[in-house]
Order: structure tokens, then sequence, then C-alpha cells
């Protein structure tokens, strides 16, 4: 057996927690194995044992991962409108899209976590990692003296909701109900 280059190694990491942070999201932390991780990568589950020390390490690296993918997607919102009123905005209007409510893999990891998380033990470091993603957000979404929680709370019910009642006429009617709900509100 050849060993791995720390190169090779560390960029083997990287894939496996990519991999993971969309999966996880799509099927859920327990609705994929780590054999099935692994492979989805060319990689072994021995190779999984070499680089995470468990599955909820992963957890809470995927999370992590998935929040900053979410931190620069918001700062592309702020970077193509005028203002961080037409960011949040363009925002709302992604979020509460079919595209977005299609694609859980590559979407809002408040959202696609938030199942799993739920189920995790209130002190441990998934729900932390988790919390502090969910706080970075609402920050963003923060406007007129408000934290953001009301707006971010509307966003992922919806979505969550939509993909539930995906395939029927309420999926589409949630979406465009809590559109509407959050424009009135700004």
């Amino acid at each position: 057996m050849s060993r791995v280059s720390q190169a090779q190694a560390t960029e083997n990491r990287r894939r496996a927690v990519a991999a993971a942070s969309q999966l996880f999201r799509e099927r859920g932390a327990n609705g994929i194995s780590v054999a099935e991780l692994m492979s989805s990568i060319g990689l072994t589950t021995g190779g999984f044992y070499k680089q995470f020390s468990s599955k909820d390490a992963l957890v809470a690296e995927a999370i992590e991962v998935a929040f900053g993918d979410l931190d620069r997607l918001l700062a592309g919102f702020d970077s193509m409108h005028e203002d961080h009123d037409a960011s949040r905005r363009a925002l709302v209007d992604f979020y509460l899209s079919a595209e977005h409510r299609d694609e859980p893999g590559t979407g809002c990891p408040t959202a696609g976590f938030a199942g799993d998380v739920a189920r995790e033990p209130a002190a441990g470091g998934v729900r932390a990692t988790y919390a502090v993603g969910v706080e970075r957000f609402a920050e963003w979404m923060a406007a007129d003296g408000d934290d953001g929680l009301p707006v971010v709370a509307s966003l992922v019910g919806a979505i969550l909701l939509a993909r539930a009642t995906a395939g029927t006429e309420l999926s589409e009617r949630i979406l465009e109900s809590t559109h509407k709900a959050l424009a009135s509100d700004g």
C-alpha cells in the first residue's frame, strides 16, 4: 500500500467535507452512511477514519463549510446590489423560489441541517456550530432595528414546508404567500 501525501490527505478531507455538506443537506446526516459518502468521492471507509474522529465531527465541519458558502453567497448579493436593503430583497426572492426549493443540496444550510441539528444533544459541537451560522445569517438579514430572526425563521419555515409539499399546489402557495407577507413587512 502506498501512503498518501500530506497534500493529498488535505485534499481528500476537503472533498469529503464538501460532499458531506451537500449530501447531508439533500438526504440528512442519517440518510447517508460513511461508506456511501466516501464512495461518492472515490475513497474508502478507512480513509474516513484517518481524517475524522467520528461522523459527528464531520457533520459539524460540513455545517461550518456550508455556512461559509452562505456567507459568500450573501456577500455576493451585497456586491451585486446598490444597497443592503436591495440585497435582502433579492435574497428573499431567491430563497423563496422553486429553484432553491428543488436544490436542497446546494441550498441554505439553515434549512438543510435544521432537522438533523434539532435531534443533536443541546451541549454538542454540532448544535453550537449551527447556532453560530444561524446568528450570522440573521445579522445579515437584520433591518430597521430588528435582529433578523423573524425573517430567517419565516424563510426557513417556508422553504422546509415547501420542500415537504413539493409537487403539490400547496408548495407553490407556501412560497408565494410567504414572499408576499415578507414583502409587505418591509
